[in-house]
């Protein structure tokens, strides 16, 4: 082989080298950067899923807080919806006694009744000597007299005429809106059988197991 042929043979192989190498090193260099790729596309669907679940943890937790919120609400609403209407129905109720207790005491017949009872009662345990005064609805006042009269007139019951002859006077009172009230003049001694303290007496009674029925109606 000559000279020139071998130096032709020396620079193929040369460039054949290179090129071998470079091609090595050019898959070398790619297997690199996909490598890197894909552990970087790992990383970030790795990074993206954990971000995913907290966020899917985070919903669930606020979920649980708004529903755990609105539960609350709703059961607090409902028990004061509860207490309101409990009240109302119960100042429904004092209203609808105290209504019927003065229909009931500004009725002329009922009225006269309470008189005597008053007087006769008085006149027994603490009038006796004394004067006595009986207020009575000033409105009704009229009314009254003509029924006591009228009772009296046709009355056997002797102690009554007599006790409302001697010393008790039927006073009209804008202060009295039902039923009557006696007072021993002079003194701070008082039988009060008017409507406002009929009403407190039998609400007393009578709002206690008013009361229970509701709570009970309400369980």
């Amino acid at each position: 082989m000559t000279q020139p042929d071998l130096k032709a043979s020396g620079v193929k192989e040369l460039i054949d080298r290179i090129r071998d190498e470079g091609v090595h090193s050019a898959r070398t260099e790619a297997d690199r950067i996909l490598a890197e790729a894909k552990a970087k596309a790992a990383r970030t669907v790795a990074d993206a899923k954990a971000k995913a679940a907290a966020i899917e943890k985070d919903a669930r937790a606020a979920t649980e807080r708004e529903r755990t919120a609105s539960i609350e609400a709703l059961r607090i609403a409902a028990r004061d919806t509860g207490l309101e209407l409990r009240s109302a129905l119960m100042s429904a109720f004092e209203e609808h006694v105290r209504r019927l207790v003065t229909d009931v005491t500004t009725d002329g017949t009922v009225l006269r009744d309470m008189i005597l009872v008053l007087a006769g009662r008085a006149a027994e345990e603490f009038i006796k000597d004394k004067d006595a005064v009986i207020l009575v609805p000033h409105r009704l006042a009229d009314e009254v007299s003509a029924e006591l009269d009228e009772f009296l007139r046709k009355s056997a019951v002797a102690f009554s005429a007599d006790v409302l002859r001697k010393g008790i006077e039927l006073i009209p009172s804008n202060a009295v809106q039902g039923g009557a009230r006696i007072r021993l003049v002079g003194e701070d001694l008082e039988i009060d059988l008017s409507d406002e303290a009929l009403s407190e007496m039998m609400l007393k009674l009578l709002l206690p197991r008013y009361r229970k029925i509701l709570v009970e109606a309400g369980q």
